[in-house]
């Protein structure tokens, strides 16, 4: 493998200096001139080595986590801009890559329904950019509350708290949706309320159309967070329940991960405000960066500094070659993606092994074994996790999800309730292969009941 390593890096650096990449001479050694070949041989072998300890991410075998493969168009484009490691807190540190930023964020926000005017960057990742909106929301109602549903994303509460910010959390409906008449009952004296399109947990969509009208009496601003579900509004008319994403636009705040759906290697997250003047909360004075140009500079609207723009490089790339329509590449792999959840849905529907805990919304399906109570529901959840990556013939992974027992129980009264949370299976369709994984995987899942079952 080293052999024909050493030959491809030659090959790799000499064929991009040819479009203006580099790599400086001084790190020439790596490519194999002595001494320090044999130290490059040894660590490569053993960073092989160690690399193999991952879960295989990229394949349909897998549907635990929310890990979605980068496209290759994304690695490419990434791989290529990081020769150059472009800095896109200032335009004197990637004028390309900081030109490129505001496209995307001009497609994203296109995409999401705002018009022309208003303000956007990328981030590291969706914590900081829900960071950042949990700031600014700060910023305009400073004695005023931050709600978000129990099922949120713990991200809500962990800023608020870094912020010094009141916050609170609205209970849940069965399907795991703010609870719309509670929340009537806690908007009063409330400053901004977090909407999650697309939970971790479930992967469902809170009822933003209801929850509009209720915010703008109350006088409470929007943020939404739709670090997972953002990219679903291109494919809105295909989706379960279209009526929520068709008002996006009106909040005041979104928040999209494109290291998530958008099909971009880690940590590549989003935020966009529809008022661009909430950037005169992140003025600010460098005095020793800005200078290269009179036009903003994208370290002026972001609370982080330095940001790869390597980032802003790829996602430009996958977006102007993949396209951000329903019909385009991009929106047929989230189709699949929707499919394949459906289709995996109605076969435990059917099972006489699994239970459905309800239809998913957008690809993510929770389930659990057939038991006669809740700790027998846990153990089987967790036995059946264990057998498919230590124990099945072919290994196939899931995730497992703690969640209040009466989610269960109201719709299997039969199940005995002895201990107050369940843990039950997670199933997230990421990978467009997972269309036509599905019938092997339901196979695989019974007989991992029948055998953790004796």
């Amino acid at each position: 493998m080293y052999e024909k390593l050493i030959p491809f890096f030659k090959e790799w650096f000499k064929e991009t200096e040819t479009y203006g990449f580099s790599i400086p001479k001084e790190y020439g050694q790596v490519l194999g001139q002595e001494p320090d070949h044999i130290h490059f041989e040894k660590t490569f072998g053993e960073f092989i080595q160690r690399m193999k300890g991952n879960y295989p991410f990229h394949s349909p075998q897998y549907a635990g986590q929310m890990l979605k493969p980068p496209h290759p168009y994304a690695w490419f484009a990434y791989s290529l801009a990081m020769t150059i490691n472009p800095n896109n807190h200032a335009l004197d540190g990637g004028p390309p890559s900081s030109e490129m930023e505001k496209e995307v964020m001009q497609e994203l926000a296109e995409m999401v329904g705002y018009n022309n005017h208003f303000l956007g960057h990328l981030t590291s990742g969706g914590t900081v950019a829900n960071l950042e909106a949990l700031w600014v929301a700060k910023c305009l109602h400073p004695k005023k509350k931050i709600l978000y549903s129990a099922d949120a994303h713990y991200t809500h509460k962990r800023m608020a708290d870094v912020l010094g910010i009141e916050s609170a959390s609205v209970p849940v409906d069965d399907f795991g949706k703010i609870d719309v008449i509670k929340l009537e009952e806690v908007l009063p004296g409330a400053g901004t309320l977090v909407v999650t399109m697309g939970t971790t947990g479930r992967g469902v969509v809170d009822e933003f159309d209801k929850i509009v009208p209720m915010c703008k009496s109350h006088g409470v601003r929007i943020h939404v967070d739709a670090a997972y579900g953002g990219f679903f509004k291109i494919i809105e008319d295909n989706l379960q329940n279209s009526t929520p994403w068709k008002s996006l636009s009106v909040a005041d705040s979104i928040v999209i991960d494109p290291h998530k759906h958008g099909l971009q290697p880690y940590g590549c997250g989003s935020v966009l405000f529809k008022d661009p003047e909430v950037g005169r909360f992140y003025k600010h004075d460098s005095p020793y960066t800005y200078f290269t140009s009179d036009n903003l500079h994208l370290g002026e609207i972001t609370l982080e500094c330095s940001r790869p723009g390597a980032s802003a490089a790829a996602l430009w790339f996958t977006i102007k070659t993949l396209g951000l329509t329903p019909e385009s590449p991009f929106g047929n792999m989230l189709k699949d993606c929707i499919q394949a959840a459906g289709k995996f849905a109605e076969e435990i529907d059917q099972s006489e092994y699994y239970s459905l805990i309800q239809q998913p919304e957008l690809d993510i399906v929770c389930y659990f074994p057939v038991a006669t109570s809740t700790s027998e529901i846990t153990r089987l959840s967790k036995r059946i996790f264990d057998y498919g990556m230590k124990e099945s013939q072919e290994p196939f992974f899931l995730s497992l999800y703690k969640m209040p027992s009466s989610v269960i129980t109201k719709k299997h009264p039969e199940i005995v309730v002895d201990q107050t949370e369940v843990t039950v299976l997670r199933s997230v369709f990421m990978k467009p292969s997972h269309k036509e994984y599905v019938k092997k995987l339901i196979i695989q899942l019974e007989t991992a009941y029948v055998d953790c079952s004796e």
